[in-house]
């Protein structure tokens, strides 16, 4: 990204300077530290800019805001924010049909027209979308309600804003804090979810554990994480709550994949509650920097991944820290066989529906991706939501620009940075079937950036390969630098239908992965 214009030469020699010193990357090994730039700081008062609060060169990702204000203050700014998609000069007319209606005409929705056509929008949010409680407000598209989900709208929204937290996706948490504001949690409430759960019940913590393990640490998912959960609810509940941590997700790296600017109005997620309230689409008067109290001004995030045996804390507290991804090296050789063999022995941890059912539910859908019939079955429980994932799914592959090898070497990748087996076995298979040797397996797990070396790889395949590594690696460590060379080398529509697919892919691997789903070849 560009240094936003707001952003003062001084400001911007600042941050090179504090680069220097502090860095931002994304750590792929276990062994890897880093040290937090410890600066004094005291309460800003809302109207103020943080100074620790800076740009980004086109290079690196975001930094981590650790503090709630400094958090709020990225939130602001990314209104700002310069879309990574170069898109056609709007005509006069589309220019008004867009500050009247962006969620037809903006940014995102001219993506999907121009890019998506096969896409449905939002084919991921159905397990997190509109619910029977939710607050009433006439400014949003409401989804159809699944009859099978009976989890409570906030507490989704509670695990929707740690999802987002833990991915340092600033848009996504602009939009969560409208809406918990709208359901009628606390400014203290709000801020307790990414320093102190201890006031929330036992049973909302357990849920709080799996969204933040299953967000920033998928590879560590294990069965204990699933059954802390079954101790407050039903096998149902936790199977739509980890479809909801998945979809928050999916759209955190749609928006940070993109490069989505802020909303300006809170996201039409504010407490309208009829139609001459409504919230209008360009509202100079909304600000996300809303008052810190003073319990919690200084406290320290405790969702986001930071390193605090390396961090330095004195006289104050830091308020950025570089952003980190943590992934442990990739299995070779017996180890990795093992992995993937073990798959075909697990036995699922969530109910799966009868085959009657699933083909009732998702009809030729079915039929038409034998090989994941588990998968399908596991969704099959929720005929509204679960539809709508496999519908969204099957939806992706149908990019123009991304051949069958390149989806399957897509599936490969991602799921080996989750360690998503089943994703991964299906993936192996995938792969073969395309003709792709053992070398070339071992290929997709080495060095995939444009400018390194990998004979069985071309560099087209590496700019895009790179996007959703690292897209799924942490939707905030992809580099607007990494977005524009692949766009350089392949073009727009093949970087968003990447971009798309990988979403649905980081999803796919969370929910298959949680469920322990087995995976046995059909002949």
């Amino acid at each position: 990204m560009s240094f936003p214009t707001f952003m003062s030469k001084s400001a911007r020699q600042a941050f090179f300077a504090r680069s220097l010193l502090i860095g931002t990357t994304c750590l792929l090994f276990p062994s890897a530290t880093m040290r937090l730039d410890a600066q004094e700081s005291t309460q800003v008062a809302p109207s103020n800019k943080l100074d620790a609060v800076v740009g980004n060169a086109p290079d690196e990702p975001r930094a981590t805001p650790v503090t709630r204000n400094a958090m709020k203050q990225y939130i602001e700014d990314l209104k700002q924010r310069k879309p990574r998609i170069s898109l056609p000069t709007l005509s006069d007319d589309e220019t008004k049909k867009a500050l009247e209606d962006p969620r037809s005409f903006g940014y995102e929705a001219r993506l999907r027209n121009l890019f998506l056509k096969e896409v449905p929008s939002g084919s991921y949010s159905g397990f997190f979308g509109s619910a029977r409680n939710a607050p009433p407000n006439p400014n949003r598209v409401n989804m159809p309600v699944d009859p099978a989900m009976t989890l409570d709208y906030a507490f989704k929204v509670r695990m929707f804003w740690l999802a987002a937290r833990g991915n340092n996706c600033q848009y996504c948490l602009g939009h969560q804090e409208s809406k918990l504001l709208a359901a009628g949690m606390s400014e203290d409430e709000i801020a307790a979810l990414d320093s102190d759960w201890s006031g929330f019940p036992a049973n909302e913590q357990a849920a709080f554990a799996l969204a933040q393990r299953l967000t920033t640490e998928p590879h560590l998912l294990s069965e204990s994480d699933i059954d802390a959960v079954k101790k407050h609810y039903t096998e149902l509940q936790v199977l739509e709550m980890i479809g909801s941590i998945a979809g928050n997700n999916a759209i955190n790296r749609w928006k940070e994949g993109t490069g989505s600017p802020q909303s300006t109005n809170g996201g039409n997620f504010g407490p309208a509650t009829s139609s001459s309230s409504a919230i209008p689409p360009h509202d100079d008067s909304h600000s996300y920097l809303t008052p810190t109290s003073p319990t919690f001004a200084k406290a320290v995030s405790k969702v986001t991944k930071l390193d605090r045996k390396t961090a330095s804390f004195v006289e104050g507290v830091t308020q950025i820290a570089p952003t980190r991804c943590v992934r442990p090296e990739l299995e070779t050789g017996e180890a990795l066989r093992a992995a993937l063999s073990a798959v075909s022995k697990r036995t699922p941890r969530l109910p799966l529906a009868d085959e009657v059912v699933t083909k009732d539910v998702l009809g030729d859908l079915y039929s038409r991706k034998l090989a994941t019939a588990q998968w399908m079955r596991l969704m099959a429980n929720f005929p509204v939501a679960g539809k709508r994932m496999v519908v969204g799914l099957i939806a992706s592959q149908d990019a123009d620009q991304l051949s069958p090898k390149l989806q399957a070497e897509i599936n490969w990748v991602v799921a080996r940075q989750d360690r998503a087996w089943y994703a991964a076995a299906i993936a192996k298979d995938e792969l073969a079937k395309q003709g792709v040797s053992s070398a070339g397996l071992t290929a997709l797990d080495g060095d995939l950036s444009v400018d390194g070396e990998n004979p069985l790889l071309s560099k087209e395949d590496r700019a895009l390969l790179t996007v959703a590594k690292n897209l799924a690696a942490s939707p905030i460590v992809l580099t607007d630098r990494q977005v524009e060379r692949a766009v350089e080398l392949v073009g727009a529509r093949a970087v968003v239908q990447t971009i798309s697919y990988t979403v649905y892919r980081a999803a796919f691997n969370r929910i298959t992965e949680a469920a322990g789903l087995s995976y046995i070849p059909l002949e």
